[in-house]
C-alpha cells in the first residue's frame, strides 16, 4: 500500500508537475516547496482485547522519525484540501523493552509455556503521509494526518527465542499511521510541532502470526518550513478547475494471498507438544481473488460514493473444511465463494486516491472459526494510482478485514466507465 504513495511523492519532489499535469505552480523553485522535520515519540504498545492482555507484560516503546515535507503545487486539489502537505520519511521504533509471555492457562489448550520472555523487535519504516490543516493562523497551524508505508522488523515470531510474540510474524510489514498535530512558528522558517500519533505494523494476513503491533504516542518535533508554508497560496487556477459532477461504473478485479487463522489456532492450541506442527513458524499461503462492480457518483472533485456487489473466491476452503472435521465440526458448510453488498467511498488527490468500503455478506460459508470470530460484514481500504492515458485505470493495494483484523491483501485493478456525456 505504501509503494504507490511513495512513488507519487518522489515524482512530486523531483518533477513538481508530473502528478498534477494541469497544476498552476508558483514561479519560485521547487526548493521553496520543500521542508524537513524530525520527531521523537515516547509511547506504548496497545492491548486492545483481553486475549492480548494475558500475555503482554511490558508496553513501553519510543520512536524517532525524520521526514521531507512537500508542499504540493497550487492547484484545485490543494485549494479543496486547504493547502495540505505531503511527506516522505524514515521512522525507527525502539520496541526492545516490550516483553510477552504466556503463563499456564486452560484457554491455551495443548500449549506448554516456555521459561523465557519473548520480545518485540525494533522496526525501521519507510513511509509517506498526507497532512491536512484545519486551523491556519499567522503563527499556528493544526490538523490531522494519515499515512502508510513499509517496515522491517529486526525480530519476528520464531520457535527458538520469540515463541510468544504473536504481534509480528514476518520481517517485512505494512505500516499505517494517523494522528493529530499542532505547529507553532518560532521564526521565519523554524517551528515546533507536537501531537498524538497512532501507528500500526502488521503483514496484512500474508503470514502468521498477524495480531499486529499498535502504538499510541504523544510526539514533539522541530520543523524547517519554506516560505510558501506561511501564507495561503495564489488562488489563480486554470480553466480546467471547473468540476462537473458525474456518475460512473467501476469494475474491479483483485488477486492476493493470505494465511489461515485456523492454521495458527490449530498449531498453537490443538496440537500436542512433540507432534509435527506444534507451535510451528511455517504456514501455507493461499490465493484469494475478488471481483466487484460498483455504481459511483462523484459529487465533488475530491469525493465519490456509491454501492456495489462483490464476490470473493479462496482456494483455501478445502483446508478449512479438513481442519473443521479434525476438530469435530462435521456439519459445518463450506464454500470457496462469498458474495456481499458494499457501500463505497473514494477520496481523490490528483492521480492518487484512497478507496474504502464496508460490505455485508449475502452468502458466506467459511467454516466454524469464521462463523464464530468474523462479523457478517467486512471492511476494505486501499491506496491507488490512476493513469489518465488508460482512461483512468487505477492500480493499487487493498486490504480486506473483519472487525479491523486483516483477512487478505491483494493487488487490485479498478476500471471506471463514465456515464453520460463529458461536459
Amino acid at each position: 500500500m505504501g509503494r504507490g504513495l511513495l512513488t507519487f511523492l518522489v515524482m512530486l519532489s523531483f518533477g513538481c508537475t508530473k502528478a498534477f499535469p494541469r497544476a498552476q505552480i508558483l514561479p519560485d523553485s521547487c526548493l521553496n516547496h520543500l521542508g524537513a522535520e524530525v520527531r521523537i515519540a515516547p509511547g506504548r504498545v496497545l492491548a486492545l482485547d483481553e486475549y492480548t492482555k494475558k500475555w503482554l507484560k511490558t508496553k513501553d516503546v519510543y520512536s524517532v522519525s525524520a521526514q521531507l515535507n512537500i508542499i504540493p503545487p497550487n492547484d484545485e486539489y490543494a485549494k479543496d484540501y486547504g493547502y495540505p502537505t505531503f511527506a516522505a520519511g524514515l521512522r525507527y521504533n525502539f520496541n526492545h523493552s516490550v516483553r510477552m509471555h504466556r503463563e499456564t492457562d486452560p484457554a491455551w489448550g495443548d500449549l506448554v509455556p516456555v521459561d523465557y520472555d519473548s520480545r518485540l523487535g525494533n522496526v525501521l519504516t519507510l513511509y509517506g503521509t498526507f497532512s491536512r490543516p484545519l486551523l491556519r493562523l499567522p503563527k499556528w497551524q493544526a490538523g490531522y494526518y494519515l499515512g502508510t508505508g513499509v517496515g522491517y522488523s529486526a525480530v519476528k515470531y520464531n520457535t527458538e527465542d520469540c515463541i510468544d510474540n504473536e504481534f509480528i510474524g514476518t520481517h517485512w510489514n505494512i505500516y499505517f499511521t494517523a494522528g493529530l498535530y499542532a505547529r507553532y512558528r518560532l521564526g521565519r522558517n523554524i517551528g515546533i510541532t507536537g501531537g498524538l500519533d497512532f501507528a500500526h505494523h502488521s503483514n496484512g494476513a500474508l503470514y502468521r502470526p498477524n495480531k499486529g503491533a499498535n502504538y499510541l504516542s504523544p510526539f514533539v518535533g522541530i520543523a524547517y518550513m519554506p516560505q510558501t508554508d506561511s501564507h495561503t497560496q495564489s488562488k489563480n487556477h486554470s480553466k480546467d478547475s471547473v468540476f462537473h459532477r458525474h456518475a460512473f461504473i467501476e469494475l474491479s478485479v483483485g488477486a492476493g494471498a493470505k494465511t489461515l487463522l485456523e492454521d495458527w489456532q490449530h498449531t498453537q492450541f490443538h496440537t500436542p507438544m512433540g507432534q509435527p506442527g506444534y507451535r510451528t513458524s511455517k504456514f501455507s499461503v493461499y490465493g484469494a481473488c475478488s471481483f466487484q462492480a460498483s455504481l459511483m457518483y462523484r459529487y465533488a472533485r475530491r469525493w465519490a460514493s456509491g454501492i456495489g456487489i462483490a464476490a470473493f473466491y479462496g482456494d483455501y476452503s478445502s483446508k478449512v473444511e479438513r481442519l473443521d472435521r479434525q476438530d469435530g465440526y462435521t456439519d459445518e458448510p463450506h464454500s470457496p465463494w462469498s458474495v456481499a453488498l458494499s457501500a463505497r467511498h473514494e477520496v481523490f488527490y490528483g492521480r492518487l486516491s484512497a478507496r474504502m468500503g464496508v460490505g455485508y455478506y449475502l452468502y458466506r460459508h467459511a467454516g466454524y472459526s469464521a462463523r464464530e470470530i468474523e462479523k457478517p460484514y467486512y471492511e476494505c481500504i486501499g491506496v491507488f494510482y490512476s493513469f489518465p492515458k488508460l482512461n483512468g485505470l487505477a492500480v493499487g493495494f487493498n486490504v480486506n478485514a473483519h472487525a479491523t483484523k486483516a483477512d487478505f491483501t491483494e493487488l487490485r485493478i479498478d476500471i471506471p466507465f463514465r456515464l453520460g456525456s463529458k461536459k
